[in-house]
C-alpha cells in the first residue's frame, strides 16, 4: 500500500488503514511520502489506527515545530523525532514489523530518493521537509526535502514484489478556490504541483483511493484530525468490497 503525502488530510489513511484492519486484509510493505510517510512509520512499527489517531491529538505535533532561524528554511523538524523515539523504541526500518519505503527528494542531484534501510527517524522527516517552509535534513551530506517534489506517491518500490497495490491519495483538487492569503497561495500551489505526479501513477496500481470528502480541509487543519480520520474510515469501509474483489 502506499500513502500520499497531504499534511493534516494524510490523517485520512490511518481511518482507511482501521477499515482495511477491521476486513482482516494484511498489508505486507507501505510506501510514504510526507505524511504518508509519517502513518506508514508508525503503522509499520505495529501501533494500530486508532492508537495513531491518539498521539496525533495528544502530541499536538505542530507544537514540536521550531523556528529553524535559516535562510534555507522558516522552520526546523528534527524536534520531532522526540515524538517517534517516544511512540516508536527502535528507529530504524529493519526492526519495522511490516517493511517501509519513504520518498525525499535530493536537493543536488534533482532526484527522488527512496529509503528503506538504517536510520528511520531522519529519513521519514525527509520525507516531510516542504521546501521554504522548512529547513532541508542532511543525511550522510547530502540535503533532502519533501518527497512529494518529485513523488508524491511512491508505487515503484511495490511493483513486482506484492500480488495486489493499493494507493492511497488525499489530495483531491476543489474547483471553488479563491486567492487567499500567503499560506493559502503557497498551499494550493505545491498541492496543484503534487497532484501532477500522484495522478500520473494511477496505472501503477490495482486500486485508486482518494476521498473526495477531503477537498475542504488543509494541510494543516491538524485540529480537525478526528474529522479527517472519520472520514477516511467511512471511505475505507465502503472500498473494502473492491480490495476482496482484487483477492
Amino acid at each position: 500500500m502506499a500513502l500520499a503525502g497531504g499534511g493534516a488530510r494524510g490523517i485520512a489513511h490511518v481511518g482507511i488503514l482501521k477499515a482495511i484492519d477491521e476486513a482482516g486484509i494484511k498489508i505486507s510493505m507501505v510506501t510514504g511520502t510526507s505524511a504518508g510517510a509519517i502513518v506508514g512509520a508508525f503503522y509499520c512499527s505495529g501501533i494500530r489506527p486508532d492508537e495513531i489517531l491518539g498521539l496525533v491529538n495528544d502530541t499536538k505535533l505542530i507544537r514540536y515545530v521550531r523556528p529553524a532561524m535559516s535562510f534555507s528554511g522558516l522552520l526546523k523538524l528534527e524536534t520531532v523525532i522526540s515524538i517517534f523515539e517516544k511512540y516508536i523504541k527502535d528507529g530504524t526500518f529493519e526492526k519495522l514489523q511490516i517493511p517501509l519505503v519513504v520518498s525525499a527528494t535530493n536537493l543536488r542531484t534533482g532526484q527522488n530518493a527512496l529509503f528503506d534501510k538504517g536510520d528511520l527517524f531522519p529519513k521519514v522527516l525527509a520525507s516531510c521537509a516542504v521546501p521554504v517552509i522548512f529547513k532541508p535534513i542532511e543525511i550522510d551530506g547530502e540535503s533532502y526535502i519533501d518527497g512529494g517534489v518529485l513523488n508524491n506517491l511512491p508505487l515503484e518500490p511495490l511493483s513486482g514484489k506484492c500480488d495486489i497495490v493499493l494507493a492511497s491519495s488525499c489530495n483531491p483538487i476543489a474547483k471553488n478556490y479563491n486567492v487567499g492569503n500567503m499560506r493559502s497561495l503557497l498551499e494550493r500551489t505545491f498541492l496543484l504541483a503534487i497532484n501532477v505526479n500522484t495522478q500520473s501513477k494511477r496505472n501503477l496500481c490495482d486500486l485508486f483511493m482518494e476521498p473526495q470528502e477531503l477537498e475542504g480541509f488543509g494541510g494543516g487543519d491538524f485540529t480537525k484530525a478526528k474529522e479527517i480520520f472519520d472520514i477516511g474510515y467511512r471511505y475505507g469501509k465502503s472500498v473494502i468490497p473492491e480490495i476482496e474483489a482484487l483477492l
